[in-house]
């Protein structure tokens, strides 16, 4: 026994510890959604080839050694969202202050633009929730969200409490869909946003809250709902929900969530 405890060095113990960390970053990111199921099937075949080679079962063997070699880019596949995820966490987790960027690496030169307007954003959501007005407000931290904005119809104007009313009338044509908020402008409205598959969003909830969960999955931003049913506000951030927030509890958490962002 203590000749194993000789052979194993410090960085056997860091190499554990990284794949242990990995393995709960992935099973954190792929739980409470269809993924989990699809994990369980790929590591029951795995057993079963694992059985199959035991029992030198050749031709089903080959079958199944086949599959499992072509695994990481199946895998690559069937989780592409959860891996996108898990990389977008890990470059907002350590890029999003700034203070590693490749702005900084190439000393980019660049104008620096002031901070949201956050008191016309929780204005208008409040003005919205009164009149039990949908809305669907995408904040961009440091992605533009370019490829979400070329969806919809360009606005390019400057945020104002009245303005984002009017685009969410009922009787505007830029209404329906999302509205995407970079540099601190109001960049553009009726965005199709991509929907949400976590089962655990509830049954009650519309496709508005889900696109809202699922912009927050799929980019850095920060989404903010009003419901037309019930004039509750929302938001969503890296794929979890809060619901019926206040006016006074957005005032708060946008600026801990956006507010050290600074427009470059």
């Amino acid at each position: 026994m203590s000749f194993i405890f000789d052979t194993i060095r410090l960085l056997d113990l860091i190499d554990i510890l990284l794949v242990a960390f990995l393995i709960f970053q992935v099973y954190k990111l792929v739980r409470g959604t269809v993924a989990v199921n699809i994990f369980y099937g790929v590591f029951l075949i795995y057993l079963l080839w694992l059985l199959v080679r035991a029992l030198n079962m050749q031709l089903l063997g080959t079958i199944l050694g086949q599959i499992i070699g072509l695994g990481l880019i199946a895998l690559l596949i069937v989780f592409q969202q959860e891996v996108r995820r898990f990389l977008l966490v890990l470059g907002t987790r350590y890029f999003r202050n700034g203070k590693i960027s490749f702005d900084h690496l190439f000393q980019l030169s660049s104008q620096r633009v002031s901070g949201w307007d956050f008191e016309s954003i929780v204005r208008a959501c409040e003005k919205l929730s009164k009149t039990k007005t949908g809305a669907l407000l995408v904040l961009a931290k440091k992605s533009e969200l370019r490829a979400y904005a070329e969806t919809g119809c360009q606005v390019d104007a400057t945020i104002s409490a009245e303005l984002i009313e009017t685009i969410f009338r009922k009787d505007s044509p830029l209404h329906d869909g999302g509205m995407i908020l970079a540099r601190n402008r109001i960049s553009a409205a009726r965005c199709v946003l991509p929907v949400s598959e976590n089962p655990s969003i509830p049954s009650r909830l519309g496709l508005r809250h889900r696109a809202a969960v699922g912009m927050s999955e799929n980019s850095d931003s920060f989404v903010i709902v009003v419901s037309e049913e019930t004039g509750y506000i929302s938001y969503a951030n890296q794929g979890e929900l809060v619901g019926k927030v206040k006016g006074d509890e957005l005032r708060k958490v946008l600026p801990l969530v956006l507010g050290d962002t600074i427009f470059s």
